[in-house]
């Protein structure tokens, strides 16, 4: 596989990092340096490891995952962003509620819903007889720095929406979940 298309790949599986550390950010308003880190480290580090498992599992598993892989990225994406939602509301008279994308559950939730498509790029890479290793690195420094950029783009988003910055967090969360569902079942 030539560097260049290598590259475009994973920006393109990066999209989705970009995507939700935007959402993120603004809900946040003022994400911390280490949560920036954090996020992008783990953004990277799901994106590094799905394409080795997708390589390294063959093609059983990941046809038997591929049927449903979009239906669990959306679920994943969808949950998180309603439970922003709920706090966009719930927040309305009270003081901040966290938003945090970048601990914990939500963390956990959020790297694994945006690097599955990474697992089917993986077997791609065994079908190409690419060297994994090296894919996989760019992949996940590619999300690495992407998922930063996004956090630098939304926290100067976060300061435009203002007090709605956790329900536009939430709908766009929401809205990536609805497009990998469709980019799966209509495309």
């Amino acid at each position: 596989m030539a560097l260049l298309t290598l590259l475009l790949t994973a920006l393109g599986l990066a999209a989705d990092c970009f995507a939700v550390a935007v959402s993120g950010s603004i809900a946040m308003r003022t994400p911390t340096r280490a949560g920036v880190m954090r996020t992008a480290l783990a953004f990277g580090l799901a994106q590094f490891i799905m394409p080795l498992a997708g390589w390294a599992a063959g093609k059983g598993f990941v046809d038997v995952v591929s049927s449903y892989d979009h239906w669990v990225a959306f679920g994943l994406l969808a949950l998180v962003g309603a439970h922003m939602l709920h706090e966009s509301f719930e927040s309305e008279g009270k003081e901040e509620v966290s938003s945090d994308i970048t601990r914990g559950f939500r963390l956990a939730l959020l790297a694994v819903a945006t690097s599955i498509d990474s697992l089917a790029v993986g077997l791609s890479l065994a079908f190409l007889d690419a060297p994994i290793l090296f894919s996989a690195t760019i992949i996940g420094v590619v999300a690495f720095a992407v998922t930063v950029g996004g956090f630098a783009l939304g926290s100067k988003l976060g300061d435009i929406a203002g007090r709605r910055a956790r329900l536009v967090g939430g709908l766009i969360l929401i809205a990536i979940g609805v497009k990998i569902v469709l980019e799966h079942t209509l495309l």
